[in-house]
């Protein structure tokens, strides 16, 4: 099969699709892997490395674009759109829940689009998700503490405290792999750590995990009211595969929390759970809304790309070569791939994007 590499156009996404090494698999496997020129320079990766893998390399987007399966990190956005074909299978970060332009795109194209974050074992567990959602909750700490500086508009807490001064509050909503990740750093820098989840069972696992240095809060209105009040810093880590995350934190509860306080919301790639958040950039990672300043950056493991791309590649190489050997019959061999299949044949595949848009069924 002819595989594509196009280089990413997204603000500041240093990450590529495939590594030098995933290049040499997939040639071992008989298969053709054209990368653009560039494509992997951000993250440590050169043209002569991906040659010397196997690959051919291109100078122009719309060859890595025209190959029968294009494997990427992030959407396409608007000015890819065209490049979007019949007959080919698009294998990427998609999060078409909070992206109606994109998702009508993808079904008027034709393509085949297979995302990452729907990929989805017998279990429940989301395996290609998993490494940035890992990544992600270890950076929004650690912006977090930056962006609480006072010469980065926050209140000048120092999340570890000092003797004599208390460390600062960490409130984070949701326990999955970016909250636990998330607060396993703010834990290692010594903050005061509250985690909130809907699930008890979950909320048991990490005190087993984590011990008795954090707090485990079951999650209702009141609970968040009075823990995001307190907080310094409050870090978004909802997770509803396929869907918009409940919105869990209104204008009027952000207004109550002290001003220079720090919000980091990770869910905003799929929509957000705080209503004040919109979505930012990492040439403009923040902004003030209430006297909070707000953190909403969609890519942010972009901001590590050679820790990320060789993580994200550990997880989705087996899925690319399966895809490469069989096509989109591979959807039919394996279970997992299937249910990451969101568009195909102009169709809405994936229930989730079914429910959020049933008026493009």
């Amino acid at each position: 099969m002819h595989i594509g590499v196009p280089k990413e156009i997204k603000d500041q996404e240093f990450r590529v699709g495939l590594t030098p090494s995933s290049v040499q698999v997939l040639c071992q496997h008989g298969h053709q892997v054209f990368v653009e020129t560039g494509a992997g320079q951000g993250a440590g990766f050169t043209d002569a490395a991906y040659q010397q893998a196997g690959a051919t390399i291109v100078t122009e987007a719309t060859v890595a674009w025209n190959q029968e399966l294009v494997v990427k990190v992030k959407e396409p956005l608007p000015t890819e759109y065209d490049q979007l074909h019949k007959g080919h299978v698009l294998f990427t970060y998609l999060h078409l829940a909070a992206d109606r332009m994109l998702t009508e795109c993808l079904l008027q194209s034709g393509i085949t689009a297979i995302a990452y974050e729907t990929v989805e074992l017998p279990n429940g567990q989301l395996p290609l998700l998993a490494p940035m959602s890992a990544i992600a909750g270890r950076l929004a700490t650690q912006m977090g503490a930056h962006y609480l500086e006072r010469q980065h508009g926050g209140r000048g807490v120092l999340l570890g405290g000092v003797p004599g001064v208390r460390p600062g509050r960490v409130v984070v909503l949701g326990g999955g792999v970016v909250g636990t990740e998330a607060a396993k750093i703010a834990l290692g820098m010594g903050a005061t750590v509250e985690i909130i989840d809907i699930n008890v069972a979950r909320l048991v696992e990490l005190e087993n995990l984590l011990g008795a240095q954090a707090s485990y809060l079951y999650s209702t209105p009141s609970q968040i009211e009075a823990s995001v009040q307190a907080a310094d810093l409050v870090i978004g880590a909802v997770l509803v595969p396929g869907k918009r995350p409940p919105q869990l934190v209104s204008r009027e509860l952000v207004a109550q929390m002290c001003p220079g306080s720090v919000i980091v919301d990770v869910a905003v790639d799929q929509g957000g759970c705080i209503e004040t958040m919109h979505v930012t950039s990492h040439s403009q990672p923040s902004y003030i809304d209430e006297k909070v300043v707000h953190v909403g950056i969609p890519n942010m493991p972009g901001a590590v790309p050679w820790t990320a791309t060789q993580a994200l590649n550990h997880s989705t190489l087996p899925y690319v070569v399966k895809l490469a050997n069989y096509g989109i019959d591979a959807v039919l061999k394996d279970e997992p791939l299937a249910r990451g299949l969101n568009i195909q044949a102009h169709q809405l595949v994936h229930p989730a994007i079914r429910e959020t848009f049933p008026d493009l069924i």
